[in-house]
């Protein structure tokens, strides 16, 4: 199997690594000829799971890749030493990352062009270790299911939900996220000592097409879903990647957020969060 490629928005794919490392120090990436997938699949605290896609073109250019498996290569790759990598090339004109074997290990190789003090260009090479995923595992990947969400509403910009979350969180580990057909979205906890209640009134809410069978949903009705504010905040650590967001709002179930890296006009780069429901703490 081969893969090499010149890394083309260094930035980018820093900010979104940084991201999934909140959430695991272990994340799997999966190579296409097209695209290229970031999946986290073992939930830790508040069981989050990410499962995005990335255009091949967004981060890379000069792409070759080959295997016995559709031509797809799966792999295992800590967060911390793929960050220090990207860091390393963060400056560099030129960044060539490859699939290669250094002492009978896998590693993806990353071939940084760094300028010296006499003015002359050097190579660094910057290996981290992996492990390339067997056919039958990458098989058994599957992402979560989930009932047709209830509502759809554009966030407010994530650094201000963070900064609201920031402050209940000193109150609560359970909060409560509702919103509406009408573009009405609450933040909110409730517990025996406080209760808190943030709301914004002017978002929007994206058009859907519903079935011919689904009864249709009042506007004025809110879906809530209660979740672990520490999950929250790991989601919403994506605010240095995001430009827009939509929330997914399966009612007392899960909330499922799309984050888009582009614009939402052109998908193709999405960061999808699955939150799940915690049902305890709060009456809605």
């Amino acid at each position: 199997m081969r893969l090499r490629a010149s890394i083309e928005n260094v930035p980018i794919f820093l900010r979104i690594i940084q991201t999934v490392e909140r959430l695991t120090k272990t994340c799997i990436l999966k190579f296409s000829p097209t695209h290229m997938r970031i999946i986290c699949d073992k939930p830790g605290d508040g069981g989050i799971q990410v499962w995005s896609i990335i255009k091949v073109s967004t981060l890379f250019k000069d792409y070759r890749i080959q295997s016995n498996s559709n031509d797809e290569i799966t792999i295992k790759i800590g967060s911390e030493p793929l960050i220090q990598a990207l860091k390393s090339a963060s400056t560099s004109p030129e960044v060539v990352v490859k699939l290669a074997k250094k002492n009978d290990h896998a590693v993806l190789s990353f071939e940084i062009i760094v300028q010296t003090r006499q003015n002359k260009k050097a190579s660094v090479t910057q290996d981290v270790n992996i492990e390339v995923m067997r056919p039958a595992d990458v098989e058994s990947l599957k992402e979560p299911m989930c009932p047709e969400p209830d509502v759809h509403i554009f966030l407010p910009p994530l650094s201000k939900l963070r900064a609201v979350t920031d402050h209940l969180r000193q109150l609560s580990d359970i909060m409560g996220v509702s919103a509406n057909g009408n573009g009405h979205l609450r933040l909110f906890i409730e517990t025996d000592a406080v209760k808190v209640d943030t709301e914004w009134s002017d978002c929007k809410n994206p058009p859907i097409e519903r079935g011919e069978d689904e009864e249709p949903v009042e506007p004025e009705a809110y879906a809530t879903t209660l979740v672990s504010v520490k999950s929250f905040l790991k989601f919403l650590s994506s605010h240095i990647v995001s430009t827009t967001t939509i929330a997914c709002i399966c009612h007392n179930y899960c909330i499922i957020m799309y984050v888009y890296v582009g614009k939402v006009e052109e998908p193709g780069d999405i960061l999808t969060f699955y939150i799940p429901a915690i049902h305890d703490g709060i009456d809605n």
